[in-house]
């Protein structure tokens, strides 16, 4: 009990960090996310033990959570990864329809094939809608509630506010190391993050001002720089 209870407790935070922000600014599709329970028992449980009756068993849970994620709308802070999300989706259905056809046959091999292929459709789509690093989703889903709704609403309270946050989200990506398996891209990284580390410091000077069009210029300075970063992952 003390356990879940200190579990509960650490896991909180990240809770509340989730539940704080609008739904079209989190990056998550609860569809992708449900089928990754079918996902896991084909991948960890059915595959590794090549149990092929029990493939076959899941046909049909696999057929709905593909019909659910190619039904289900992308949140507005993906909306920029839309091509990308289609084209993975589309890869998924055929997956899992080659997936279909090898249970319905008797040729197990072609089912542990076809297995494993859906399973790298899966995980390609989950990297379509998940960042590289926590440290840039953060940054992000401050970023987009400025550039697509207070920027166009001339919000000050809250351009300015979010101009606060998002010098806390940057010093938290400065600090941030780049995971291993990308840090063939550290020098792209550091030099894109440099870029938008100055961008946010002009975003602050801009609001500072209260000029409107150079709070404007420096909002689409900062935005077309996060894109930059966003370009070092893909």
């Amino acid at each position: 009990m003390r356990l879940r209870i200190a579990i509960l407790f650490l896991c909180f935070p990240c809770i509340s960090a989730y539940a704080q922000r609008p739904a079209e600014a989190t990056a998550e599709v609860p569809a992708l996310d449900s089928f990754h329970e079918v996902i896991f028992k084909i991948w960890h449980e059915a595959w590794p033990q090549k149990n092929t009756s029990m493939l076959r068993q899941l046909v049909p849970d696999v057929n709905k959570g593909i019909a659910s994620v190619a039904s289900a709308p992308l949140p507005g802070i993906l909306r920029d990864k839309k091509a990308a999300w289609d084209e993975g989706v589309k890869n998924l259905q055929n997956a899992g329809l080659e997936y279909a056809a090898a249970a319905a046959s008797k040729d197990d091999v072609k089912l542990l094939a076809a297995a494993e292929k859906l399973h790298g459709q899966f995980e390609a789509l989950m990297r379509v809608t998940r960042p590289a690093m926590k440290e840039i989703d953060e940054f992000h889903a401050v970023l987009y509630m400025l550039y697509h709704h207070y920027l166009q609403q001339n919000d000050r309270e809250k351009i300015q506010s979010s101009a606060l946050e998002l010098k806390q989200k940057m010093a938290a990506l400065n600090s941030a190391a780049l995971p291993e398996r990308l840090k063939q891209r550290q020098k792209e990284f550091t030099s894109a993050r440099a870029d938008l580390s100055k961008s946010v410091d002009g975003l602050q000077a801009a609001v500072q001002s209260k000029a409107e069009k150079t709070i404007k210029d420096a909002v689409e300075a900062l935005h077309s720089n996060y894109q930059k970063l966003e370009k070092v992952f893909e």
